[in-house]
């Protein structure tokens, strides 16, 4: 069986780990989530890395959450659905707060909960072909846990209107936003992502941690655990209604869910 996460170093110091769920779109699921987070601690643990690169294998970043999953959890026991919400919860407060600079290289779809790991890292890189998308009110769900890292991205007025329209962003047009720092062309991303990396380690390790945490705490950026907590127990509150299991099961059987017939 495939690694979920592929980790590699393409360059001393620089530790690169990529979603391996090609088939299934990079989709998060409870073992990709938990796989991600453990990659993302061990990283962090030894100190010859310096920086992160968030990756991923085929032709989509991220396409989200995985919809069986979700459907599944939301029909289940309370509180296996809300201790699922927390370990994606605390996943992308991992990235947020990692004292290592991480760098997300976006080569094609990141919804949802894909869009929410770009927004958490410190730079993001994507190719003209990516796209990005809030898809959660069509599925009767709210982008609960990655609300603190979008709003902190695109701002709140922005931010109201994706998350309400659920349309699809261009890689120009998230540029624009700031979700988004550059858009490179395909071939030259990983490239510009191991340049950008060099020029990060001329940085002091502790002065390159002392500075995230500064731009978080000046600009409120780092949501307190109790924010964390409670985008936890609203995804879990929303998905376990009917309106979720409707929107979920329109979805993977491809068909208008009932507020839309």
């Amino acid at each position: 069986m495939s690694a979920l996460v592929l980790e590699t170093e393409p360059a001393p110091g620089i530790c690169r780990l990529s979603l391996n769920r090609p088939a299934q779109r990079n989709a998060l699921d409870a073992a990709l989530i938990a796989s991600l987070h453990a990659s993302l601690r061990a990283a962090l643990g030894r100190p010859a890395v310096r920086v992160l690169v968030l990756a991923a294998e085929g032709t989509s970043f991220c396409a989200g959450a995985d919809l069986n999953a979700m459907l599944a959890l939301g029909q289940g026991p309370a509180a296996e659905n809300l201790a699922d919400a927390g370990q994606l919860a605390a996943l992308l407060r991992a990235v947020r707060e990692s004292p290592k600079p991480v760098i997300a290289c976006v080569q094609g779809p990141a919804f949802g909960g894909g869009l929410g790991l770009v927004a958490a890292c410190d730079i993001a890189l994507a190719t003209p072909e990516a796209r990005f998308r809030l898809p959660e009110v069509t599925l009767g769900l709210v982008p609960a846990v990655i609300s603190p890292y979008v709003i902190g991205a695109i701002g709140a007025r922005q931010a109201g209107r994706y998350f309400l329209t659920a349309e699809a962003l261009g890689a120009e047009r998230a540029c624009e936003l700031g979700l988004v720092h550059e858009v490179v062309a395909a071939d030259a991303l990983g490239a510009r992502a191991l340049a950008l990396a060099t020029e990060i380690m001329a940085g002091g390790p502790n002065a390159l941690a002392g500075a995230k945490a500064l731009i978080g705490e000046v600009a409120h950026a780092l949501p307190p655990a109790a924010l964390v907590a409670r985008t936890a127990e609203i995804l879990a509150h929303v998905r376990s209604g009917a309106e979720a299991h409707e929107g979920l099961a329109a979805a993977l059987a491809r068909r208008a869910p009932a507020w839309r017939r």
